[in-house]
């Protein structure tokens, strides 16, 4: 753990900040900066969804760009927004995205009473 505090972008407060910066760019240079390493851990977590949903391949230039553009949008540091996953978090009166069908009726009996 390092003693250096950084102003969070993330989380919005003074936070010990990360021990080195996470990639060997301008990038990583602003998140060494600005991003704590609470904030970061959460990044990571997060950064799994875009894997996962997209088949990242970390080893290609092309999903490496998409993954630091990716990280930007989450941070604060690029307009836009970030990519939508296969895990969304449900709100109150929302639709589901394209091909969801609703939610599951399973343990609903819709009012109806056995006797």
């Amino acid at each position: 753990m390092t003693d250096r505090l950084v102003q969070c972008v993330k989380l919005g407060k003074e936070l010990p900040g990360l021990a080195r910066p996470p990639y060997r760019n301008e990038l990583g240079q602003r998140l060494f900066e600005n991003v704590s390493a609470e904030a970061w851990q959460l990044w990571l977590a997060d950064s799994v969804k875009f894997v996962n949903t997209y088949r990242v391949d970390l080893a290609s230039p092309e999903g490496q760009k998409f993954m630091f553009k990716q990280c930007a949008i989450y941070f604060g540091f690029e307009q836009g927004e970030v990519a939508q996953t296969a895990w969304t978090p449900r709100k109150e009166g929302e639709h589901g995205h394209e091909g969801h069908d609703g939610h599951d009726h399973h343990g609903h009996d819709h009012g109806k009473k056995e006797g």
